[in-house]
């Protein structure tokens, strides 16, 4: 995870920005300078673009996502969480003994703008410890613009809940890895004519995202209740009677983000307002291979020859996922490919969900029906 690396793979995911993370690490810091300035508050290397971001932990467990305008408003915002930090030179995400409302505060004096992390995520996220944004961030909750909405969860979701019509859902989230089938996972699309920090945060807050793109929460670690040991699946009132211990393994119960939404929401249906873009479901190229191919491991030599023969062709992952025409697919590799494509797309699948912290599984029905 350098830069370097990271730039080159983005054209391969077909990225054209992206968040650093981190950017209160002394380390970290030190490849953030290193990027060249494109305009106000984007960097770039190998012609991808990047903003300053992090993602800190408050004194309530919360984790919030920060978009910063520059280096320099990075060091600033350093130096003021440096005294209410132990951890500020150790972690790429550091623990700040601060609660929402002052994270705000001390945000918005270098310039930049915050929301709530993995919002539903049930270990360190807003509606973990909150039931809603005003409990988090008190008086200052009217200046949060968006929430981003994790792995575990998607617009269909998160529209049940009613204060959360005004924002702008950011369908984004940590890569872990600099490789294809981890970074970009989630991303957005935004309708931006000039590239610069001050543009980024207009779009955000003026609800210029066009479009959502993400896993199916039900392929997220925690979509489902579930125990963390074992991954046994709970319905909410058996975890309950249980003492969220599990039957099987005496291991700890984690509510589910469906079955947290369940409790927070007001609308009967899911609700979505006028600005709400299209959201869109994927999965990396690289499993979808996996089940075309018939292969366990995405690091094989069938998907990763295959993989490379689908870029060459048609330029980036997401292209191939949600852009190029299903024909052209076929042609380039084989019916079976296209057609799971194609079933991704259109929703014409089977998901064995998540849950205890263990991602779901596909199933392609499409797979035996289609192509026997």
């Amino acid at each position: 995870m350098t830069l370097e690396v990271i730039s080159k793979q983005a054209s391969l995911k077909g990225l054209d920005l992206i968040g650093t993370g981190d950017a209160l690490h002394n380390s970290w810091l030190k490849e953030i300078k290193s990027l060249n300035t494109y305009s106000d508050g984007v960097y770039e290397r190998n012609k991808c673009k990047f903003i300053i971001t992090l993602e800190i932990e408050d004194m309530n467990r919360v984790h919030h996502l920060i978009f910063l305008p520059s280096i320099e408003s990075g060091l600033g915002l350093k130096e003021s969480f440096s005294k209410y930090s132990t951890d500020i030179n150790k972690n790429g995400r550091p623990h700040i003994k601060l609660n929402g409302e002052a994270i705000v505060d001390y945000v918005t004096e270098v310039g930049g703008i915050v929301g709530p992390s993995h919002a539903f995520v049930p270990w360190t996220s807003i509606y973990k410890e909150f039931n809603t944004i005003r409990d988090c961030y008190g008086d200052h909750y009217k200046h949060i613009p968006f929430i981003e909405l994790g792995l575990s969860a998607d617009t269909e979701m998160a529209d049940y809940i009613p204060e959360l019509q005004k924002l702008t859902f950011l369908s984004n989230s940590d890569a872990h890895s600099p490789w294809p089938h981890r970074m970009g996972r989630e991303f957005n699309r935004i309708n931006i004519a000039n590239l610069s920090f001050d543009n980024i945060v207009k779009a955000i807050k003026n609800h210029k995202v066009e479009l959502n793109v993400g896993l199916d929460p039900r392929l997220g670690k925690y979509h489902r209740t579930a125990c963390v040991r074992c991954y046994l699946p709970y319905n909410l009132e058996d975890a309950e009677s249980a003492k969220w211990r599990c039957s099987k393994c005496n291991g700890l119960i984690k509510k589910g983000v469906k079955d947290r939404i369940a409790n927070l929401n007001s609308f009967p249906i899911s609700k979505h307002p006028v600005h709400r873009p299209k959201y869109i479901r994927i999965a990396p190229l690289a499993e979808i291979l996996c089940l075309t191919l018939g292969v366990k491991s995405i690091y094989s030599v069938k998907v990763q020859k295959t993989w490379k023969l689908l870029i060459e062709r048609f330029g980036n992952e997401i292209s191939i996922l949600i852009d190029e025409e299903v024909e052209n697919i076929m042609n380039a590799v084989d019916e079976k490919t296209g057609k799971m494509i194609e079933a991704l797309r259109e929703d014409d699948f089977k998901i064995i969900p998540g849950g205890g912290g263990k991602y779901g599984e596909l199933v392609f029905e499409t797979q035996d029906k289609n192509l026997k």
